[in-house]
């Protein structure tokens, strides 16, 4: 641009950056329809798989009711929350669901919007709880805690979820919009070409780094109540409080992510069996990082420890991470730096009537 200024009228040099603004926009613009036309081929290559599993299962006549035993009509749902090393755990889950005989299913919801429409919600449910043919079924996505017991449903999915430091949470996720990760390098992302520290964002008041941002991991175990949305609801903290004590299986930490894979391959192998092997010996897949990350000082982690959003999510984070430590207490016993799994621990006895 700079020879531009040199060789060309002001007029023209104005034409000139008209043109080149021009088609920076018309090429975003094409890349935005790119993307697009990306995700509806995905949604169709969905659906048409779907068509054949179901043509598979009904080519030699019509449908029949097929009963399960009771270790394969198993249904776990990881309602995952967004940069959370969700992607690692959940590859663990694909590359064992050949070997442990089980399907894996991706909830994509349109824009990863994490709040299903009522009837998408009736649709779900009833996909979840009637479709034999994936059972037992490993399903995940980005999707906000749906009670399957308001919908009539006699046997509930069993939830799991992994929850992280909420800002070191969004951190990652802020980075991961301009920069992505090593999974996918060449995927262009929505904030691509922002240079903008996360410190700087933070220093201006941006609007990506704001307090209200660190707004997700309650919502997502609180519900599809409106009041769960609402930012800094008390309200939504006890009830996202009250549904991971009463509704999830397991609740894990990023920060101690091989633990949890531990006790879910103890409590849940007919999934989980190998899975902590895989975890400490597997591909580079299992883990994803954020490209560009840059660690926030001292002062903008201050900043935002004053708002009262990140107290309540702080709380909530501090509060799954004490129910973990405490399952996980009553499970492992370590020894020499390892940790081990219990044996079982309880026995019957007194058995009457004595059989003759």
């Amino acid at each position: 641009m700079g020879l531009l200024r040199i060789m060309l009228p002001p007029k023209l040099q104005l034409l000139a950056v008209l043109v080149f603004g021009v088609a920076v926009l018309f090429l975003e613009n094409q890349i935005q329809k790119l993307e697009e036309s990306r995700g509806k081929l995905e949604r169709a290559i969905a659906r048409h798989e779907v068509r054949e599993i179901e043509q598979r299962h009904t080519a030699d006549g019509p449908r029949q009711e097929v009963a399960l035993d009771e270790e394969d009509d198993v249904v776990i749902i990881y309602n995952r929350v967004p940069k959370t090393a969700s992607t690692s755990f959940t590859n663990i889950a694909y590359d064992l669901c050949a070997k442990n005989r089980y399907h894996v299913l991706h909830i994509n919801t349109t824009k990863n919007n994490p709040v299903m429409s009522l009837q998408d919600q009736v649709r779900f449910v009833k996909n979840v709880t009637s479709w034999k043919e994936m059972k037992p079924g490993f399903y995940h996505g980005h999707v906000s805690y749906l009670d399957f017991a308001k919908f009539g449903v006699k046997k509930k999915p069993i939830y799991i979820n992994v929850i992280r430091d909420p800002i070191e949470r969004l951190v990652s996720y802020y980075y991961f919009l301009r920069f992505g990760d090593d999974y996918r390098p060449g995927l262009r992302r929505r904030k691509q070409g922002d240079k903008k520290t996360f410190d700087e964002c933070v220093a201006a008041g941006g609007s990506d780094c704001a307090p209200e941002k660190l707004w997700l991991q309650i919502p997502f175990f609180c519900g599809h109540s409106s009041e769960c949305w609402n930012v800094g609801s008390r309200w939504a903290l006890e009830q996202a409080k009250y549904n991971l004590i009463n509704e999830y299986f397991l609740v894990g930490v990023t920060e101690e992510l091989e633990d949890f894979i531990m006790l879910l391959e103890a409590a849940l192998p007919r999934f989980f069996r190998g899975a902590t092997e895989l975890y400490r010996t597997g591909k580079k897949s299992h883990l994803r990082k954020t490209t560009e990350k840059k660690l926030p000082t001292k002062e903008t982690i201050a900043k935002l420890q004053q708002s009262e959003i990140w107290k309540m999510e702080n709380e909530f984070y501090e509060f799954a991470l004490e129910q973990f430590q405490f399952v996980r207490a009553h499970a492992v016993r370590e020894k020499d730096g390892e940790l081990y799994i219990l044996a079982q621990n309880f026995f019957y006895e007194k058995i009457y009537p004595k059989s003759n």
